[in-house]
């Protein structure tokens, strides 16, 4: 099965506890040994931990999500705000020394602390790949003071699995295609496997697959037939096959456009909610419409006050064409939102699109003279919010009390730079 398969040097290294190790950093400290908590906000006590350094989570039972209040009091922890300008900064710098082994094309910037790079060839420049990677690891500790843990494998997906199941455990981990039925197979739940969430792992379940080996052995015409594209690509990825290039997303299948905030308070009026609703669907919209995509399903997600007990729902609901339209899916979303919303205070929101295709492929409606216009005018206000920043134009709702778009503008990456 894997004889005429690519068999490349693709390593893929993380930044372990990144935004703890760039604040240890910066305090001179040793983030294996110093418990780190890198908290949203200091000021107020429901501020989140973002990030949380091993002694932390070890010591103290610290992890990320957690609230402000929920952190021991104790002077032996570090309460540390987070600079994701710096971070950023400290990312691009790792893609430089990573560029100092491979030219730019060989690395593929997965998130701010993780990256793809392919050592295919550069052999008789550093050695072997396992000596390139210490040499890389080297740097970053001495550089940095970031400690790694890289995956190695013949394919980007490979090497990732190998991160994620084992490395970040061991340190470097290094899977080959015969190591698949003894290291990938037994793994289970699925959502352990990089590229299956919690939905689809329900599904899967429900047609009886519950480990990566029950995927591989199952008929790839059942899972085609009920999953699409998406259920041959989830065959062959159980099989460690993988063929995309550095920079293609492993499954096109889960390709959307989202945003998720977690508010500064509850909310508890309907009108204050859909402002923020709102907002949301313009960074959607905006996104979906700049890499010219539009999609067919609209899907909302609502998370309670933890002073009502917590839960929430997530829906969606498809439009009877593609739309990259703001208010659109704004329409979608109030109509979720009215239908499922039980009345308690929310305080968490997220919104994506799904289902996506082509922008050019949109038909024009003779019912819909406005679209053209409509288009026209989104792609004017993009212009402008690239051009002059993110709040240049905004809606009128976004200067109410209830609005954040005025304040998150200030922000980089949802936080102080």
């Amino acid at each position: 099965m894997y004889e005429h398969l690519p068999n490349r040097k693709i390593v893929c290294f993380d930044m372990r506890s990144f935004y703890a190790s760039c604040a240890a950093a910066i305090e001179g400290l040793d983030v294996m040994k110093v418990p780190i908590a890198i908290v949203g906000n200091k000021e107020r006590k429901g501020g989140i931990v973002l990030a949380a350094s091993p002694s932390l989570k070890k010591q103290f039972g610290v992890r990320t999500g957690m609230r402000l209040f929920e952190i021991p009091d104790d002077p032996a922890i570090h309460l540390i705000e987070p600079k994701m300008g710096f971070y950023i900064d400290v990312s691009m710098e790792i893609t430089r020394l990573l560029n100092s082994y491979v030219p730019k094309e060989a690395i593929h910037v997965y998130s701010i602390d993780e990256s793809f790079i392919d050592l295919s060839g550069t052999e008789r420049l550093w050695g072997s790949v396992d000596e390139t990677v210490r040499r890389i690891q080297d740097d970053l500790e001495t550089q940095f003071q970031l400690p790694s843990a890289c995956g190695i494998g013949p394919n980007m997906l490979l090497a990732k699995l190998a991160l994620d199941i084992e490395a970040k455990k061991t340190g470097v981990a290094h899977w080959m295609y015969e190591d698949v039925p003894a290291k990938l197979w037994p793994v289970a739940p699925l959502s352990r496997m990089w590229g299956i969430g919690s939905r689809l792992e329900k599904t899967l379940n429900g047609m009886g697959l519950f480990s990566v080996g029950d995927l591989a052995h199952a008929s790839l015409e059942r899972l085609e037939k009920k999953l699409g594209v998406m259920g041959n690509q989830l065959y062959y990825h159980a099989h460690g096959i993988d063929l995309s290039d550095m920079g293609a997303p492993l499954i096109e299948g889960q390709v959307s456009y989202g945003k998720g905030q977690i508010l500064y308070r509850d909310y508890t009026l309907r009108e204050d909610v859909l402002t923020i609703v709102l907002e949301m669907c313009e960074d959607v919209a905006m996104r979906a419409r700049e890499a010219g995509r539009a999609g067919r399903t609209v899907h909302l997600s609502i998370g309670y006050s933890k002073q009502t007990l917590g839960g929430g729902f997530g829906r969606s609901r498809s439009l009877s064409e593609a739309t990259n339209d703001t208010m659109k899916i704004y329409r979608m979303c109030t109509k979720l939102f009215d239908e499922f919303h039980d009345g308690r205070p929310v305080r968490r929101l997220s919104i994506s699109l799904t289902n996506l295709e082509e922008e050019h492929s949109m038909q024009l409606s003779f019912f819909d003279e406005d679209r053209w216009r409509t288009r026209q005018l989104g792609g004017v206000v993009d212009s402008l919010r690239k051009k002059y920043g993110s709040n240049a134009v905004l809606r009128a709702v976004s200067y109410t009390e209830a609005g954040t778009a005025v304040e998150r503008a200030k922000l980089t990456g949802g936080h102080k730079t």
